[in-house]
């Protein structure tokens, strides 16, 4: 890049004199003192120019300064000046830096002050008014014009930064949520299998040499407790890769409530609404909060009567599940509160509540209360 500014520089000192010494040479004019003076003048101004990249403001009032001062010597020698025509592209040049170097209240500034050496200007040299503000304020428009789209390019640049960088943020955002959704359900799928088999397997273990034929059904409902969790893995695994999979509704509930039962809790459950009229979603996280107050009770509670209410509320999903206190021995299961956890953030992500907490008489308490538009 500095091997590029130094071919830059070389050629601006060569147009420079192309367009100021070339034409006096070239016509072998007399050059007196005077115009000796102003050759110097605008020579200097022109190499000036060499600068306009990093020090656009000096550039620009030095230059101006040296080609006004030319003017003043032109005017005071009170002859035509041998600085031929050209050279008032070196003031053009000049004026277009000017307009770049400012902005804002400053530019005002500045305008004000090439208006004043304007004036100035046609008081020293009266002659030509017209060419000289046609090589002065084209080449400003088209300087702050230059700056300004630059600017706006600096602008865009630093808001396509900022959208990156907040489209990156969301991006990250998705996915956290999207891992947290995925973790839910499958907490959801194989926390209520799990808890199922292990309930099973102990009562087989303690069956398994007093009644045979309960065993089988014990062991029976493993199987199906197994199976069923196969399937809502499937499903979520065809979920996942986009594919089409009906949404659940509320008959899911009846057929998780005789799950339940087969495993030995004693649950009765009311929905009182119609299956059709609520919206898979509604009804998606109505499943869940009922699946994971079962899997609660069946770890925590075994052999408690558990009673779950399911119903409209206005405009509102009402869900209910209680659970008394346990009469056996609970098993070594250990919560982590995960489940809760992760229920209350579906629940409030879909606009719902749900509380959860201990009853009065020793049992445990689930409701939830989740929008709902109709499905008809």
């Amino acid at each position: 890049m500095s091997r590029l500014r130094r071919v830059e520089a070389v050629a601006i000192v060569v147009a420079v004199l192309l367009l100021v010494v070339a034409p006096p040479a070239v016509s072998r004019a007399r050059i007196g003192p005077a115009d000796f003076a102003v050759l110097a003048l605008v020579v200097l101004s022109g190499v000036t120019l060499v600068g306009w990249r990093r020090h656009p403001r000096a550039v620009a009032v030095v230059g101006l300064g040296l080609s006004f001062g030319a003017t003043v010597v032109d005017g005071w020698a009170a002859h035509t000046s041998v600085v031929p025509d050209s050279a008032m592209l070196i003031v053009t040049a000049l004026c277009t830096v000017a307009g770049t170097a400012w902005h804002g209240r400053e530019l005002w500034w500045v305008v004000g002050a090439g208006i004043v050496l304007l004036e100035l200007s046609l008081v020293v040299q009266p002659e030509s008014p017209v060419g000289l503000l046609m090589f002065t304020v084209p080449g400003f428009v088209v300087g702050a014009v230059y700056r300004a789209r630059n600017e706006t390019a600096r602008e865009l640049a630093v808001r396509a930064k900022e959208l990156e960088d907040e489209q990156e943020l969301f991006a990250q955002i998705v996915r956290r949520h999207e891992r947290a959704r995925i973790a839910a359900e499958l907490h959801d799928i194989i926390g209520h299998a799990m808890s199922v088999m292990v309930i099973q397997a102990a009562a087989g273990q303690r069956l398994s040499t007093v009644d045979a034929d309960r065993t089988e059904q014990v062991f029976a409902a493993i199987a199906e407790s197994a199976r069923q969790g196969r399937r809502e893995l499937r499903r979520l695994v065809e979920l996942l890769g986009g594919d089409n999979v009906p949404g659940p509704d509320l008959a899911l509930i009846d057929e998780l409530v005789d799950r339940a039962c087969d495993s030995g809790l004693k649950v009765s459950c009311v929905v009182a609404a119609e299956r059709d009229a609520v919206d898979t979603a509604t009804a998606h996280v109505a499943f869940r909060v009922v699946q994971e107050s079962l899997t609660n009770a069946l770890r925590h509670a075994p052999g408690a009567e558990v009673n779950a209410y399911v119903g409209l509320d206005g405009d509102a999903l009402a869900v209910r599940v209680e659970n008394d206190a346990s009469s056996s021995p609970t098993l070594s299961l250990v919560g982590t509160r995960t489940g809760l956890d992760g229920l209350r953030q579906r629940v409030e992500q879909s606009g719902g509540r749900l509380r959860s907490g201990p009853t009065a008489r020793g049992g445990w308490l689930v409701e939830a209360t989740i929008p709902v538009s109709r499905a008809g």
